[in-house]
């Protein structure tokens, strides 16, 4: 488990009333450990006597971005998606009132029992027949979410359905200087060529938002058990969102990274080229501006690495800068990448 987040805070006995009006059978008391904490929404694992689980998202104690952290929108969205044919943890309850629990608004959902893989050493839960069935099976899934009626589950207002792409660029844009702690140039050039030759936006479909595979649930045959982190899903170009995720799906011989040991470096992995044509194929859809969409998602990353070793260089996390500086030389390393994505692209 990871985190600093205090559990404490989180009153088991007043839990207790809460879900047990959900969950007819539940047996109290609950124990409250931290599965996640940081900057981001906080994810504790609850569980009762009779050794029943279920998982709690809510606000961390002190929000940075509140638009990041709206779990009401979180639950709403995974309910929505419920009964269709993206895997999504079922919904126990939301509560809006932040004097039931902690000071916060809160939901809870049922615990998905799966591997969450997050480093290279991870791949070896799986043989490399099963890494290529689980790249297959998460593009698999993006395409069926991207398919979906965002009217039709009830999702219609979730969002601006167009200029997602400018929308994006302005908002990393403004992270960028809100959070920069040295000059890269790189920055504001891949910026100036992404603003000046963004692709029509072709269709509009509900995105994730953050699709990588450490925010999947997964089993040991390389299926996708369920998608996790809704919270910055909204109405948009379903490209970029692919984008997104090929821009994390490292292959093996790119330039190295010092702090990131990307996954998808293990061997049996499919290419980023086999994604791109597993999702083309899905959906029909051709796609001649894929090096763009993946030179916006790299530069993505690279503003958000900054962003992480800003918030230690200005004490905002605890430790020193020492251990993190290989963030920034992996920000560089995606940024040169995003580089060469564009060069190919025009």
């Amino acid at each position: 488990m990871r985190g600093g987040s205090d559990p404490g805070r989180l009153d088991p006995v007043r839990l207790a009333g809460w879900l047990g009006d959900r969950v007819p059978d539940l047996d109290p008391p609950l124990t409250i450990a931290i599965i996640e904490g940081g900057l981001s929404n906080l994810t504790f694992l609850v569980t009762d006597a009779a050794a029943r689980r279920w998982v709690l998202r809510r606000p961390p104690w002190h929000s940075i971005l509140s638009s990041a952290h709206d779990v009401l929108r979180e639950s709403r969205v995974m309910a929505a998606l419920a009964a269709t044919g993206v895997p999504v943890p079922p919904v126990v309850g939301a509560e809006p009132d932040p004097a039931v629990l902690g000071g916060a608004p809160f939901f809870v959902m049922n615990y998905v029992d799966g591997l969450v893989l997050r480093e290279a050493g991870q791949a070896t839960a799986l043989a490399p027949a099963q890494r290529e069935q689980l790249g297959q099976h998460a593009i698999s899934v993006l395409a069926t979410l991207h398919s979906l009626d965002p009217d039709a589950v009830g999702l219609g207002d979730l969002g601006r359905r167009d200029g997602y792409v400018q929308r994006q660029l302005r908002r990393w844009w403004r992270q960028w200087q809100d959070s920069r702690t040295r000059d890269q140039p790189l920055v504001e050039q891949l910026h100036h060529r992404l603003s000046t030759a963004v692709p029509p936006q072709r269709r509009t479909s509900i995105v994730h938002g953050d699709y990588r595979l450490d925010n999947l649930i997964v089993d040991n045959h390389g299926t996708v058990r369920a998608v996790l982190d809704w919270e910055l899903c909204t109405l948009g170009d379903p490209l970029a969102d692919l984008g997104s995720t090929l821009a994390y799906w490292v292959e093996p011989g790119e330039a190295p990274y010092r702090r990131l040991t990307p996954l998808t470096t293990s061997p049996g992995f499919p290419s980023r080229a086999a994604l791109l044509g597993h999702y083309a194929e899905l959906t029909d859809e051709p796609i001649p501006d894929a090096g763009y969409y993946t030179a916006l998602g790299r530069w993505k990353i690279a503003i958000i690495l900054e962003g992480v070793y800003a918030r230690y260089a200005t004490g905002a996390m605890a430790g020193s800068t020492d251990h993190v500086a290989g963030l920034l030389h992996d920000a560089d390393t995606f940024l040169e990448h995003a580089l060469d994505d564009l060069d190919r692209t025009t």
